[in-house]
């Protein structure tokens, strides 16, 4: 029973993290096609920090919290922490040095 556990929640890993990459390839395949996306090597290593270590942060979650609504409260903490860390990153919604200005 417990190998089958495991492979679940591999496979779920393996999802969550195919996803991620999937995010990534976005704005890559998008600089082939408009000069409106202009992307640095920097800025694809640091988005690929913030989603996989998202990713690996939900999975996690999903191991460790017991509870249904925990375990979505959680994930919600993480995707929240997210969005305001990308926000503040590409346009600086706080002002904070982080953003370049």
């Amino acid at each position: 029973m417990e190998q089958v556990l495991s492979k679940n929640n591999n496979f779920r890993l393996f999802g969550i993290l195919f996803i991620a990459a999937v995010l990534l390839s976005v704005p890559f395949v998008a600089m082939q096609f408009t000069g409106e996306v202009k992307w640095g090597i920097f800025d694809f290593i640091v988005a690929g920090i913030l989603l996989f270590g998202s990713g690996l942060a939900i999975e996690m979650a999903l191991r460790i919290v017991t509870g249904f609504w925990t375990r979505i409260a959680a994930c919600a903490a993480i995707l929240l922490l997210l969005l305001i860390v990308w926000a503040e990153l590409a346009v600086g919604i706080f002002g904070t040095p982080l953003a370049g200005s």
